[in-house]
């Protein structure tokens, strides 16, 4: 699992529109809201980025950009982001390399079934390329309130 305080691993992925979109671009710039998510167009993974999207200036007001990733590809990230009118970035992990590097994918037993998926967490990374905090196996439920409250404090912070 990744702590908070160290350095937040590199990446470099696609996004919903196929354009390459990596941490070194937001360094010194922006601190950066990074979701990992199970899938897109479910349930929870709807509420949780519809959430983000209503609160999307709110997190730009505090120097963040929030972006969304799973291992679902670019076409399916337009998709779900064109049913929902969702004004976030969706980065596509197809190879499962993020995934791997952030630690959220795990073994998950359902039904007696065992599998593996991607686990709900939530890093944020300040401007410095640091985590400043790392959530994982997180409830969709009020998750995005509970972010954008974590970066007012953090923004804040003497």
């Amino acid at each position: 699992m990744l702590v908070k305080g160290q350095k937040a691993p590199a990446f470099s992925v696609e996004n919903e529109a196929g354009k390459s979109i990596s941490l070194d671009d937001y360094q010194g710039k922006r601190n950066v809201v990074l979701y990992f998510y199970p899938k897109d167009d479910t349930p929870g993974c709807t509420i949780e980025a519809n959430d983000f999207t209503r609160l999307a200036d709110e997190f730009s007001g505090f120097d963040a950009v929030v972006l969304g990733a799973s291992k679902d590809s670019c076409e399916s990230h337009q998709d779900f982001i064109n049913k929902f009118k969702l004004n976030i970035a969706l980065l596509s992990d197809v190879s499962g390399k993020l995934c791997a590097d952030y630690d959220v994918w795990r073994e998950k037993v359902r039904a007696g079934v065992t599998s593996m998926a991607i686990l709900r967490s939530t890093f944020i990374i300040n401007k410095a390329g640091e985590l400043v905090e790392a959530y994982y196996g997180v409830n969709h439920e009020g998750h995005a309130e509970a972010i954008l409250e974590r970066v007012q404090q953090l923004h804040y912070r003497p």
